[in-house]
Parts: structure tokens; C-alpha cells; sequence
């Protein structure tokens, strides 16, 4: 663990900006750079908040991937209700989850644990805490544990998707907002991070420390990898609103010159080696529909005769999100940092009263 997550006010700083909080857009910087005038840039902005064809503004943890090297792929069965929606939308483990039709499972729940061992500790405190039936009256989960060895992780990849897409045809809807050429621009520029800025000033205020002790400590964590650039996120995370996630596990017979093409490819937003019965590549893929997948798949069988064996595929629609937040998990590992530093300071005030109090006696 890296010594600055060691350090409160470092933590306090990163649960500000991981919240998404003294970030905003730079009207001035995006209107200069792409031409426009500022309440152009403005309009467009708003337009993609407003219908939630892309998120407010947050600085990634990764320092997620170091503190929580294990993903779990959980298929669940589970009751679709109020209490068990509840859980999955506040448990600092679980980053996203799904609605699914698969055998007797009902939902696939993604998870971020330590190891092993903690995921089957924080799984056996479920029932016991109430949060989930027992097995007696369910289909036991399923799991997949997927080591957070990434090969290729972007989030936002599917952007290339819309730029073509709206290039072919002029304008693309999505949520009911139609992108012309300049919204667009305006989104691949908020998921790139470009035009979004930290607010020092309101973040110097807000922990108390000087706006340049705000930027220095920022430059530390970014040098250090423990935290990305601000940027803006898809509100399904992996995809865009109006497309389908597919989670595929493939057997990849020939993987590099195929692992290549996938690093470049704008379906694609993570790539992983894993080991899974026959399969060691994990694809989280965008795609418009399962027709569309199949002539993608398609595409790369007929590249690659002979590379792709078995696949297994969970396709996943926007319609059947339950939940996705990754920030949660990141928040839930930032607060848990601060609570450790504030027991260790009660013990350390517990050990001095003890002191002073043996001392006065004697």
C-alpha cells in the first residue's frame, strides 16, 4: 500500500474528488478548442448531462485494482425485491449487477474483493446479517474469480462506436437526446477527461489546507497511479446507454495477434487473460444487439480461422442494470483507510490516558 493513503487529509482529499465533488466543466477551455462559443458548448453540455448520456465528472481510483485485486463474477439467485436491491446498491463490494435469465440464475452480480478468502468471509455474513435468504431456499451463487490483470481497460472505448456511427448518418439518439457532430465532440472530450477541471479553490476551502498543498498532493497520487485525470464515465460504465454489454469468456487458441486487434478494437472496453475451465480470455464487449455481436464475432472468425474455440457469452442490457457504481467500491476503501487512521489515533489517546493515569497513581 502506498504511503499516501496512509495520510487523512490525502484520503479526505480523494473522498472529495472520487465523489465527483470541485470538478467541474471548462466551458472556456472546450469552446476554444473546439471552435464554439461558450453557450454553445454549454447547450451541448447540458443536453448530454440532462439525459444522462454521460455522467458528472469524477477522478477514478486505481488504486481500486491494488486494494481490491479480485473481481468476482457472481451468478445469483436472488429475490427481486426491495430489501435485496437495497443491499446491492449500498454493499461496498459490489460494483455493478444485473437482471438475467440464465438456468435457475436471475441476476450476475460483479464484485471487488482482497483475495479469496475475504470474499468468502464478507459471503458467509450475508444470510446471517439478513441481507440475502438462506441456500435451503435458493440455488446456491455460482462465482467466477477473475484476477484484475488487465490486458486492455477502457471504460469509455464504445465512444469510437458512436463517432462512427453519427458519421455514417449525421446524428446519433441516445436517451431520447439527439448528438449532432459537435455533441459528439463534446462527449469524446468529457471521456477523455479533456475540458474537466479541479476546483482547488473549493476543495482548499472545504478540507482547510492551501490550494497549491491541493495540487501538489494531487500531482503526488496521479505519479504514483493511485488515482486517474477527472473525467466522465458512460452511465452504464462499460457502454453507452443504448447498447448491449457482453460479458464473453473465450478459448483463444492463438491470442496475440487476436489480442492485438482487440487492444485497438472500440467494442471492446476490457480484456483480461484468465483461466476458466477451457477459457483464458475475458471480453466485456459493446455491441447495438446480439445480431450486431454476431456478425462482430463473425468478423474475427473469418480474420482468424482457427483461433476462437468455445465461448461463453451473458449478454447484459441497460434495461436489466439493477446497479453499477464503481465509485461506491472506491469510497467504501477510502472510508475504510480514514476509519483505521482514527481507531489507531483513539488507541494511541487510550494508551496515553492509561499512562498518565499509572503514573499519577504510582
Amino acid at each position: 500500500m502506498s504511503d499516501l493513503l496512509t495520510d487523512r487529509t490525502n484520503l479526505l482529499l480523494l473522498q472529495e474528488i472520487c465523489s465527483g465533488n470541485g470538478l467541474e466543466v471548462n466551458l472556456t477551455y472546450l469552446a476554444r478548442r473546439l471552435g464554439k462559443h461558450r453557450n454553445t458548448i454549454r447547450e451541448r453540455s447540458n443536453g448530454l448531462f440532462l439525459h444522462k448520456v454521460v455522467d458528472r465528472p469524477v477522478v477514478p481510483f486505481l488504486a481500486l485494482f491494488k486494494e481490491r485485486p479480485l473481481l468476482v463474477a457472481v451468478y445469483a439467485d436472488l429475490p427481486d425485491d426491495t430489501k435485496v436491491s437495497r443491499w446491492i446498491k449500498e454493499d461496498e463490494h459490489i460494483f455493478g449487477a444485473y437482471r438475467i435469465r440464465e438456468g435457475d440464475y436471475n441476476m450476475m452480480l460483479f464484485e471487488f474483493h482482497k483475495d479469496v478468502y475475504s470474499y468468502h468471509n464478507w459471503r458467509d455474513t450475508l444470510v446471517s446479517r439478513g441481507m440475502i435468504p438462506d441456500r435451503s431456499v435458493r440455488t446456491p451463487s455460482s462465482a467466477l474469480y477473475l484476477p484484475n490483470r488487465h490486458i486492455k481497460y477502457d471504460p469509455s472505448a464504445a465512444i469510437g462506436l458512436i463517432e462512427e456511427e453519427a458519421a455514417k448518418r449525421g446524428e446519433i439518439e441516445i436517451n431520447g437526446y439527439v448528438l449532432d457532430k459537435l455533441a459528439v465532440n463534446v462527449l469524446r472530450h468529457l471521456l477523455d477527461g479533456q475540458g474537466v477541471r479541479i476546483n482547488e479553490n473549493f476543495l482548499a476551502k472545504k478540507i482547510g489546507i492551501h490550494r497549491s498543498t491541493i495540487r501538489r498532493r494531487i500531482m503526488k497520487m496521479q505519479e504514483e497511479e493511485l488515482i486517474h485525470h477527472p473525467l466522465c464515465r458512460f452511465p452504464p460504465f462499460f457502454t453507452p446507454s443504448n447498447y448491449l454489454l457482453v460479458f464473453s469468456m473465450l478459448e483463444v487458441r492463438e491470442p496475440h495477434e487476436f489480442l492485438s486487434d482487440i487492444s485497438k478494437d472500440p467494442h471492446v472496453s476490457l480484456a483480461q487473460n484468465i483461466s476458466e475451465g477451457r477459457y483464458n480470455v475475458l471480453l466485456f464487449e459493446a455491441q447495438m444487439d446480439i445480431e450486431g455481436y454476431l456478425r462482430w464475432q463473425g468478423a474475427y472468425e473469418t480474420k482468424y480461422p482457427n483461433c476462437l474455440g468455445s465461448i461463453k457469452n451473458t449478454y447484459l442490457s441497460p434495461r436489466m442494470t439493477i446497479s453499477i457504481n464503481q465509485q461506491k467500491v472506491s469510497l467504501g476503501i477510502i472510508r475504510e483507510k480514514l476509519a483505521q487512521i482514527e481507531k489507531r489515533r483513539l488507541a494511541k489517546v487510550s494508551s496515553r490516558k492509561a499512562f498518565i493515569s499509572s503514573t499519577q497513581q504510582s
